[in-house]
């Protein structure tokens, strides 16, 4: 007779008595996901991007661009991703708990983030009520985008941005991988 091993289901609590030893922790509907340091090449990417973002949001008043330590948490999960953009909270918090949902969310996937990037936090990022959510591929040198009800786009030319009311964000995908 064989047993089948029960996977622990992690919470908040037990996230945040992690250690801070350089690794990132998070977890997503109670998987608890552990990512070492990025790489030059994925940092290099994300600050393109943010050159290109910052202005942008700030110009049109669309809230902040948030990097790594900031969070989206939604439920009993608590991702950090590798970067994005929501609406500033009218009274910010000493917490996460009651920000607003993420206008853009983005990761940049590597080899030990492929799965999770397209899988669980692609569904906690839509869940949490993200309008659209960009996964780069460094190796493809593509951006998929995603927006809830819609099929995935595989862009790796020009990509458009248009958040709510705001003229459309458009910039060169080759540009971000140099």
């Amino acid at each position: 007779m064989s047993m089948v091993a029960m996977a622990k289901h992690w919470t908040l609590d037990e996230l945040h008595r992690l250690p801070d030893d350089g690794n990132k922790y998070e977890v997503v509907f109670g998987e608890l996901f552990v990512t070492p340091a990025p790489t030059e090449q994925h940092e290099t990417i994300l600050a393109r991007l943010s050159a290109v973002l910052v202005p942008y949001v700030t110009a049109h008043g669309l809230g902040a661009v948030f990097h790594p330590r900031a969070i989206i948490r939604f439920e009993d999960s608590e991702a950090e991703p590798d970067l994005f953009v929501r609406p500033l909270s009218p009274k910010p918090r000493r917490d996460w708990d009651a920000a607003p949902p993420p206008l853009l969310v983005v990761e940049v996937l590597s080899p030990t983030t492929r799965r999770r990037d397209l899988g669980s936090k692609r569904e906690l990022y839509l869940e949490a009520g993200a309008a659209e959510y960009w996964v780069i591929d460094p190796e493809r040198r593509d951006v998929r985008v995603i927006r809830p009800g819609q099929d995935d786009m595989l862009v790796d030319d020009r990509l458009a941005w248009a958040p709510s009311s705001a003229p459309p964000l458009e910039f060169s995908v080759p540009a971000l991988f140099g």
